[in-house]
């Protein structure tokens, strides 16, 4: 929920460098997000072919933010 919420927020700024800085905390986000599912694999609470799933999907996610802040310079 982080993710969309700092993008979400980000896009009620007034300037585009705004905008950026809250893609980026949202990025940053995504990263918070793996080590989570990291620690629940490594707590038995999620198996290995799901959290490579996950991963999979934010390292997406994170491209997609990143050409996307790439796109709004």
């Amino acid at each position: 929920m982080s993710i969309s919420n700092n993008i979400a927020e980000g896009s009620g700024s007034s300037s585009k460098k705004e905008f950026r800085q809250f893609l980026n905390m949202a990025r940053r986000s995504a990263f918070e997000n793996a080590n989570i599912l990291i620690l629940l694999q490594k707590k038995d609470l999620l198996s290995k072919d799901s959290l490579d799933k996950f991963l999979i999907k934010l390292d997406r996610l994170c491209r997609q933010i990143t050409n996307f802040q790439i796109s709004i310079k």
